[in-house]
């Protein structure tokens, strides 16, 4: 359907057909591929993903272990989730594998459910994105206001920053407590139980990873240091925990898959975990797939990049692995390294898995205080501190957004950060609307700016207060309409008629729509015409759905014509 204002648009180029399933759900891989792949595209997409192998190595161990999780269970998820996300996603560049954003909501769901009911969830959450994807949802997940996703992040990154400090300082607790409030008093009381070694190791780590991010940014910070590490550990023969002391090493081969040990009456107390960890992962997807999009210029697939999400998480958790979703850091340091497409991606599953194969013993002697460090890095890369100084400058609702989100996730509950936060932000967004309505009246209208006559019947004699035009500019909606009320009845002698003038009104709801049916009902009772005139037919449609009939209100193309109606007609209707 289109309408006069489209038509009179320039068109760029010729209209094409709407996609249909296979041209939405056709991964970004079959794309390139058509597109001619080359000898040289190889070679840049293995050059970048051996760099993105080199930086997703150390990430993948420790979120693992930060989630509460062995770290295998990271490495399993990069590998088996990375390549599922990069050869069947929406995205030429992004990368999968498990993300810091995950690793409260896996710490809990572990705590809670054990690892085995973890596994189920994410295959369930698995199931949810495939559903949204399918269904053609995934438009809407990026409506989730920007306020909201910086400081569910931040406050994420504040947990994962006090879940390390044990670790980074050797710190010797019976059990560390979950909640923020109460996991401080019990770090602030074991600080006289510190691992010097420990605390040596972690702190040079960190030192090697923001020295190399200073003088060499493109050198892998984060495996030098972990490496460093575990060379110290080994060479001085150090008393800190290791991979090896806690859990006994890596794997050297991916387990065999297989559906997780839980009775089918336990997926009911799963869904709620489920589901967050489904809307997280879409949300980070998504956000990765833009910035990958800022970056190069291209433009994702939304509701594939969620099918691929889905399909990962559901791989990865068959083999063991952790929840997966879109990373940012690692698919933007895949753009970086001029990867081609979604080969490279694939290849730096394929490089993590040959890592697993080849280097598993040496891995043993990687000390968790390393770990920490690189933990303590992503915790601080997550607080957007740019992002958040921007927010506090120019709003002060968004502000108020930010800082509830950030103050639940951190004292309460991730979901429920965000779900507060999308609630504020929605009420936010619908008064800025409402706010965003005006609504004048014209009177006297017609003697001053009219013709002398129309079609020869001459002059609006006797009309001087007649007719009342009341101009609505802005959506119409539920948070506008008692404003819009309180304007159109203040009139205490009534016009012969009224005109509504609503060609400025984008939108109109059910609401609004009640609005003008209980103005048309006093009008027509007071003996006054009304008339709607310029609606746009979307907004007419929602009018007429509503009881607005033609029989209590005369539709009119413009105010002018409206003029015309009311000077030819004696009396109202």
């Amino acid at each position: 359907m289109t309408d006069a204002a489209s038509l009179r648009a320039p068109a760029p180029r010729p209209a094409r057909p709407s996609a249909g399933f296979a041209d939405m759900f056709t991964p970004k891989l079959v794309t390139v591929l058509r597109e001619g792949y080359t000898l040289a595209h190889l070679k840049a997409d293995a050059l970048a993903g051996l760099t993105v192998a080199i930086v997703a190595l150390p990430l993948s161990m420790a979120i693992a272990i930060g989630s509460g999780a062995k770290p295998e269970h990271g490495l399993i998820a990069a590998v088996v989730g990375g390549f599922l996300v990069s050869a069947l996603g929406g995205s030429r560049f992004q990368i999968g594998g498990p993300a810091g954003a995950f690793i409260v909501l896996v710490a809990a769901t572990i705590e809670k459910h054990g690892y085995q009911g973890f596994l189920a969830a994410t295959i369930m959450a698995g199931l949810v994105l495939l559903a949204i994807g399918y269904m053609r949802l995934g438009t809407y997940i990026k409506y989730i206001p920007h306020s909201v996703t910086v400081g569910f992040t931040a406050g994420i990154g504040v947990i994962i920053f006090s879940g390390e400090i044990k670790d980074f300082l050797g710190l010797t607790l019976a059990q560390e407590p979950g909640p923020l409030l109460q996991k401080i008093p019990a770090l602030w009381g074991a600080l006289g139980t510190i691992n010097w070694p420990a605390a040596v190791v972690g702190m040079a780590s960190l030192a090697v990873i923001l020295v190399l991010r200073r003088i060499a940014p493109r050198f892998p910070g984060m495996l030098a240091a972990v490496a460093l590490g575990a060379a110290l550990t080994f060479a001085l023969g150090l008393p800190i925990e290791t991979i090896g002391s806690k859990f006994g090493g890596i794997p050297r081969s991916l387990p065999a898959p297989g559906l997780p040990d839980v009775g089918f009456a336990a997926l009911a107390d799963l869904i709620p975990a489920a589901i967050a960890i489904a809307l997280l992962g879409g949300i980070e997807s998504l956000l990765s797939a833009v910035v990958a999009d800022g970056m190069t210029g291209r433009r994702h697939r939304s509701n594939c990049e969620l099918v691929a999400q889905g399909w990962a998480n559901i791989g990865s958790a068959l083999f063991g692995g952790m929840c997966v979703t879109g990373t940012i850091a690692r698919t933007a340091t895949n753009v970086r390294a001029n990867g081609h497409g979604p080969v490279s991606g694939m290849l730096h599953a394929v490089f993590l898995l040959s890592f697993m194969l080849l280097a598993a013993p040496l891995a043993s002697w990687i000390p968790l205080a390393s770990l920490a460090a690189v933990l303590a890095i992503v915790a601080w890369n997550m607080v957007e501190h740019a992002h958040i100084a921007a927010i506090v400058r120019a709003d002060r609702g968004e502000a108020a957004v930010l800082f509830a989100t950030f103050a639940l996730t951190v004292l309460r509950d991730l979901t429920e950060g965000i779900a507060v936060g999308v609630v504020m932000g929605a009420i936010l967004f619908m008064h800025r609307m409402a706010q965003m309505v005006e609504v004048t009246a014209h009177q006297p209208l017609i003697e001053t700016d009219q013709p002398d006559s129309i079609d020869g019947r001459g002059p609006y004699e006797g009309m001087e207060r007649d007719v009342i035009v009341y101009r609505i500019a802005g959506p119409f909606f539920f948070g506008a309409a008692s404003q819009i009320a309180a304007v159109i009845e203040q009139i205490d002698t009534p016009p012969r008629a009224y005109v509504l003038d609503l060609s400025r009104v984008p939108l109109a709801d059910e609401t609004g729509a009640q609005t003008l049916m209980s103005f048309a009902r006093k009008a027509r009772k007071s003996g006054a015409q009304v008339f709607v005139a310029g609606a746009s037919r979307t907004v007419v449609r929602t009018l007429l759905r509503a009881g607005l009939t033609r029989h209590m209100v005369k539709y009119a193309r413009s105010v002018e014509d409206a003029r015309k109606r009311v000077a030819r007609a004696p009396a109202a209707a």
